[in-house]
């Protein structure tokens, strides 16, 4: 029986996962993996820091369906990637973390002053799905597959497998079995019953004025052309959580973009029904809570996920139908055809009336849109990019007021074209994931919108994209402050005045003033292309030069800095983190 590392036994069951990509630093801990993955077919790209390498797997996974792999090194390789697990669990990612640690015998527990060693478990079992350590090599198989089942079990998330270091680099004659992943996990579609599908078109048919919110699970499930089906279908409006914008077209008739936010209240608050696919209805949906929704008891709720956990969790439903959410609609839109029952007149009106209100909700949001005293106003920023790049282009958007101008200005167009950490709000995260969402949709045109701050966490990520090839356009407003930490202090230190003048100096702040970094002279140190752009008039010009550069791009945009903390919303973004009334 011929002998085999940990590692290739590793890399031979991602292998047969489908996996094709791997995220992370080298390390001799585990060059038993590493050194196995490039004959399995497996790419292994390495960024600079490794929460970049998880930051990379979860865009990765998000945008290709797939599975997104990173590896960390023990003691420190591991602290690095922590912030990275903890994002792209909370954001719902499909990602598998692997991990070395020290050798059998000294660690789990500490034999006491264990070298780069810490309980790298325990730390990240609360953080991810599932956290496991290897204890022997005759159990890397087993628990290389329950990391996958629980992976593919309900919500997507992080599971972690840790693996020490002489069983990831020593080997092994024992049995070494890989099997095909429908042997050992549920490798179709959670199918909605028949009679959960039943009700759910009674209920819908019983409505005048259903709405359809749709969550990220709509995303993962790959089910946004299915959505738009059942909503023509319905004639029902959209709506949808921050982190599932784009599911549907923002130019179709019935999708209520989220950036409408007084409008989204509105439809809440007017629908008799609402058809809940992939969504938690957490705090960014106002738990489903009045003055936000409409009372449980004026409204009805069918709730759709593939996650038993969170079905009626914050909100009572009506209907809680466990299954895929594409599986669902696909049963739903065949009973719906097969019908062809006429649209209610109280349904088309309510689109229309809603078609009214989204006009009016642009025009007074671009009246927002002045003339900046400095710079670039930041509003600008996101509707110069949408005019030059690709309708299917994908945008990433990291920062503070940087995301909320970002959202509020661009108009999602495709499904699958914006991603940002919309549960997290990690800033540094987008630079990282841009890289991810170049991997996994090389065809597309990917481009980053992110405040200095956020690109002050992991610039050096621009070199990786220099030598991995992956031509990423960054676009850093530059306003050399923490804007919308300052705007928060300067309201609670001087609120009179700041609503006067506006803004405050350095001097009456506590700490939120930056000094500069020229971004684009260090996206060319490392290889890249980088232009400053100081008025909105050399946007244009700098993003074709970028283009024709064939490089990942960093163009550095001098922005207002008084105009870009004052973003839309800001009172209703602070008025999520109170509770509901109702």
């Amino acid at each position: 029986m011929a002998s085999i590392s940990g590692g290739e036994l590793v890399a031979r069951h991602l292998a047969a996962e489908g996996v094709e990509v791997v995220f992370g630093i080298i390390d001799g801990t585990y060059f038993g993996l590493y050194s196995s993955l490039g004959k399995h077919g497996i790419r292994l790209i390495t960024p600079r820091h490794e929460s970049s390498a998880a930051h990379m797997a979860g865009a990765y996974a998000r945008m290709s369906g797939k599975l997104g792999v990173c590896i960390a090194s023990n003691g420190p390789g591991v602290a690095n990637v922590l912030p990275g697990v903890a994002v792209e669990n909370g954001e719902g990612n499909r990602v598998l973390l692997i991990t070395s640690t020290r050798r059998v015998g000294i660690g789990y527990p500490d034999r006491g002053g264990t070298f780069q060693y810490f309980n790298q478990v325990a730390v990240t079992k609360p953080m991810t799905k599932w956290s496991g350590a290897v204890p022997s090599f005759g159990r890397i198989s087993e628990l290389m597959r329950r990391a996958f089942r629980i992976s593919h079990k309900g919500r997507p998330g992080v599971v972690h497998v840790d693996i020490p270091e002489d069983l990831m680099n020593g080997k092994s004659t024992g049995p070494v079995a890989v099997h095909k992943p429908e042997r050992y996990r549920l490798a179709r579609e959670l199918s909605a019953s028949p009679a959960d599908v039943d009700e759910a078109v009674k209920l819908i048919d019983a409505a005048s004025k259903p709405v359809i919110h749709a969550g990220s699970g709509v995303i993962h499930a790959n089910a946004c052309a299915e959505l738009s089906r059942t909503a023509g279908l319905l004639q029902a409006p959209v709506t949808t959580s921050w982190g599932a914008r784009g599911v549907l077209s923002e130019r179709s008739d019935l999708s209520v973009p989220m950036p409408y936010v007084d409008l989204n209240d509105s439809v809440h608050n007017e629908a008799d029904l609402v058809l809940v696919l992939g969504s938690r209805v957490g705090e960014t949906d106002w738990w489903g809570k009045a003055p936000y929704w409409r009372r449980p008891t004026e409204q009805k709720f069918i709730q759709v996920d593939i996650d038993e956990e969170i079905l009626g969790l914050n909100r009572p439903v009506d209907l809680a139908v466990l299954a895929d959410i594409k599986s669902f609609l696909r049963v739903l839109v065949d009973k719906l055809e097969a019908r062809q029952g006429k649209i209610a007149e109280a349904r088309k009106s309510f689109v229309a009336k809603i078609a009214k209100a989204k006009v009016a909700e642009r025009a007074a949001l671009d009246k927002k849109l002045g003339e900046p005293e400095e710079g670039v106003h930041p509003g600008e920023v996101p509707r110069v990019c949408q005019e030059f790049f690709d309708d299917d282009a994908v945008l990433v958007i990291d920062g503070g007021n940087t995301v909320i101008w970002s959202n509020f200005y661009h108009e999602c167009r495709s499904p699958h074209s914006l991603l940002s950490t919309f549960k997290f709000g990690m800033l540094g995260a987008g630079v990282g994931q841009a890289l991810g969402v170049k991997v996994a949709r090389p065809e597309k045109q990917v481009y980053c919108i992110i405040g200095d701050g956020a690109m002050g966490f992991h610039p050096q990520e621009v070199e990786t994209a220099v030598r991995n090839e992956l031509p990423v356009t960054w676009i850093v407003l530059c306003d050399r402050q923490w804007g919308m930490v300052k705007m928060n202090q300067q309201f609670a230190l001087k609120p009179l005045k700041t609503l006067v003048r506006k803004s405050l100096g350095p001097e009456e702040t506590i700490n939120a003033d930056l000094g500069p970094i020229r971004f684009d002279l260090l996206a060319q140190a490392m290889g890249g292309f980088g232009a400053r752009v100081s008025t909105l008039s050399e946007l244009p010009t700098a993003l074709e030069r970028a283009k024709q550069s064939g490089l990942p791009s960093v163009i550095h945009v001098d922005v207002d800095r008084v105009a870009h903390m004052w973003a839309p919303k800001l009172k209703k973004f602070k008025d999520m983190h109170l509770e509901p009334s109702g």
